[in-house]
């Protein structure tokens, strides 16, 4: 089952949490693999979806961060998802470079025993 959305309707279907985010996966459209998991604000995901750039938002600092800004490993909107219940977002990019900022593929490289 599928279902194509508006960029208003599909903003209008996510359910950010009390601080106005919501956890966002990047996964690479090419592979699969999962790449990192972030948060995006109402105004990041608006902006990702309207210029195709990946624009999360800076927990740390407390501002829009565009992915690869400074390292130049910008990650390029295939497609954006929202899970059934409407509080987590799948992109699937495609990613220029590592993913991670210790220059690992994707941020999920330790393993359990």
């Amino acid at each position: 089952m599928s279902e194509t959305l508006s960029h208003d309707a599909f903003l209008a279907t996510v359910k950010f949490n009390e601080q106005g985010l919501v956890p966002t996966v990047a996964q690479s459209a090419a592979t699969g693999e999962v790449l990192m998991l972030a948060w995006m604000s109402r105004e990041t995901l608006a902006q990702t979806l309207a210029t195709g750039r990946v624009t999360y938002w800076s927990r740390s600092r407390q501002e829009p961060w565009t992915k690869g800004a400074t390292s130049g490993h910008h990650q390029h909107l295939i497609s954006a998802l929202v899970d059934c219940d409407g509080d987590t977002i799948l992109l699937k990019v495609d990613q220029m470079g590592p993913a991670c900022h210790t220059g690992a593929p994707s941020c999920f490289f330790r393993r359990a025993e």
